[in-house]
């Protein structure tokens, strides 16, 4: 009875608190008893268990006596064996999820992060794209003195800058088990210090992060607005540094990119070593996809897939490596259940959805926003008659952008920006191909831009 009901009030608790609040906070509660006028549940971490009954008690009381199973109040319990599991998922979490995970993980009271397995140098696949960033993760996981300090890895979702951080920390613990390894994502950092405060224990925690002789941490953009945090950050960063201690650092974005993070703080993230993972090449992604095969060969033996199908994901699946490993597990997940041979048909078939949102176009209005929103300029001066440098400047790269990107016309192109000619548009694409040559920053925003349309 209590699982039919918990399964009804589910179904109508995916409407009353929409889609995104029912994944990230319903999804995870496991209903274990009711009694009493008490209904029990099982929670991840107490810190989920505290937001669902701060933010649901009454959508989920209501929904359990609408399904037969009146109860007036709610009670949570962590699950021993949630709160023992490492947080190792592929695919980066939304933000409320995200955010129970970092808590999660200080309470354990643990100074480093759980380490995924398969994160090792030797499952890295090196391409043009990563070559630098992976030369520089291999020096630094020597252990000893490096030229540059901090490592600054940044690049879009599923390029590899987590994956390079926690070989780093795989291969110093194996080669120099002496050190002091802290591996940590900036949420985690922020619920430590968080905690330190609430506490009193600020002490303990400035001693505990600045006596460590490595400290890597992970998606620094989520520091941003968290003004006390970033304070606490920038004198972290200051004395590890100056005590010649190593600091790697990753974003989702160069240091003059990230909002809302103090300017001091993005000049010394970039006073070392910053270095851009490219989105992968054909030959990359092709490359992933034959390594991964040879990992899967034990899993699932007897079952092949063909180089035309690799052939085929690696062609069509180009904005994130998460996605592409994704589609090749499906398929192999499928042809074993359903025993059948992993064809060209059979991937086409399966992927369906991957391969129809891999195939998402960019639109010249969504460039429009893009670049706008780059250069800070209003999106009417983008299409209106204005022509001042700092603004046709913009608008040029979004022309030379539109042009690179979408399948319109010359003629479609310059209707979109305010009625204007096609040999307009000609003479900005001109324009933009010679300057960046010669501008190497108008060359980096292009690439940046382009990046994140595509993403």
């Amino acid at each position: 009875m209590t699982e039919a009901a918990w399964g009804k009030a589910k179904v109508a608790l995916q409407t009353t608190v929409g889609q995104n609040n029912y994944k990230n906070w319903i999804s995870p509660l496991q209903l274990m008893s009711i009694g009493g006028g008490v209904a029990h549940f099982s929670v991840p971490t107490s810190f989920a268990g505290t937001w669902v009954e701060r933010n649901f008690s009454d959508q989920l009381l209501h929904a359990l006596a609408d399904a037969g199973a009146g109860a007036h109040r709610l009670d949570f319990s962590v699950a021993e064996a949630a709160t023992a599991a490492p947080n190792n998922t592929n695919a980066t979490p939304p933000p409320a999820a995200r955010i129970a995970a970092a808590a999660a993980a200080a309470e354990k009271d643990q100074p480093s992060a759980s380490l995924d397995a398969r994160f090792t140098f030797d499952s890295f696949v090196v391409g043009k794209p990563n070559q630098l960033a992976y030369s520089a993760a291999r020096r630094v996981a020597e252990g000893g003195h490096v030229t540059f300090n901090p490592l600054f890895l940044y690049g879009g979702v599923g390029l590899g800058k987590t994956h390079l951080m926690h070989a780093i920390a795989h291969q110093l613990s194996v080669d120099r088990p002496d050190l002091k390894v802290v591996y940590l994502s900036a949420d985690q950092f922020m619920y430590r210090f968080v905690r330190a405060l609430r506490e009193d224990g600020t002490m303990e925690f400035k001693e505990l992060f600045r006596s460590v002789d490595v400290l890597m941490v992970d998606d620094v953009q989520f520091l941003a607005g968290k003004n006390s945090t970033q304070e606490e950050f920038f004198h972290t960063f200051n004395a590890l540094v100056d005590q010649n201690k190593q600091v790697i650092i990753s974003a989702d974005r160069a240091p003059t990119e990230l909002k809302k993070i103090e300017d001091r703080i993005a000049s010394r993230l970039q006073s070392g070593l910053v270095v851009d993972l490219h989105p992968t090449d054909y030959e990359l992604r092709l490359g992933i996809l034959q390594k991964k095969v040879a990992l899967y060969k034990n899993d699932y033996q007897g079952l092949e897939i063909g180089e035309n199908v690799l052939e085929f994901l690696a062609h069509r699946i180009t904005s994130n490596v998460r996605v592409l490993e994704g589609a090749l597990t499906r398929l192999y997940a499928f042809g074993s259940l359903v025993g059948k041979e992993i064809t060209l048909d059979l991937a086409q078939d399966c992927l369906v959805d991957i391969l129809r949102a891999s195939d998402r176009k960019v639109t010249v209005e969504e460039i429009q926003r893009a670049v706008s929103e780059h250069y800070n300029m209003r999106l009417s001066d983008m299409i209106g008659p204005k022509r001042h440098r700092t603004i046709a400047r913009p608008r040029q790269m979004a022309m030379y952008l539109a042009k690179q990107l979408t399948s319109r016309s010359l003629p479609e192109i310059g209707r979109r920006f305010g009625g204007r000619d096609h040999t307009t548009v000609m003479h900005a694409v001109k324009r933009i191909d010679e300057l960046k040559l010669a501008d190497s920053q108008l060359a980096d925003d292009l690439q940046m831009l382009q990046r994140m349309l595509e993403a």
